[in-house]
């Protein structure tokens, strides 16, 4: 009889599940792993209804957030920002004047929202362009994930 296997799934990933759930809940839609620019990959990009560009960080243990040191590169890059963590995390290494999210591979609850900083119309044009773009090419690489398509 062969050993049980035992799989290890990462928890950045279930976080940002757990937050594309709230999010769709809150009437936008998500793209995660999105890159706005070169160097820069973002866990959670949303956009709501209204035009309104929100980017979610997770973070699955004190030493993933310490080791960030590109977040403030995201600010440039949305109107709100959030962090995302589980029960377990030390909030009280996440600055206050970002957003806070706490959530679970199901859901999550916003405790605090990130202040507001509107994008420039340019900006928000070319995120709302690139978000259309990811998450179009993924749904095509799903539906026929034999076709090449062409990188941006």
């Amino acid at each position: 009889m062969d050993a049980e296997k035992t799989c290890f799934v990462p928890r950045g990933p279930l976080l940002a599940r757990g937050v594309s759930r709230l999010l769709a809940s809150h009437g936008m839609v998500t793209v995660e792993e999105l890159v706005p620019s070169r160097g820069l990959r973002v866990d959670v990009m949303a956009l709501g209804t209204k035009g309104e560009i929100w980017v979610v960080e997770c973070k699955s243990s004190r030493t993933d957030f310490l080791s960030d040191h590109k977040w403030q590169g995201y600010l440039n890059w949305c109107d709100r920002f959030f962090w995302a963590v589980d029960t377990d995390f030390p909030t009280e290494l996440l600055p206050d004047e970002t957003g806070l999210i706490i959530a679970d591979p199901y859901g999550g609850e916003i405790l605090r929202m990130g202040p507001e900083h509107k994008l420039v119309p340019a900006r928000r044009k070319q995120l709302v362009q690139k978000f259309a773009i990811t998450a179009a090419r993924r749904l095509h690489s799903l539906r026929d994930p034999d076709m090449q398509l062409a990188c941006s």
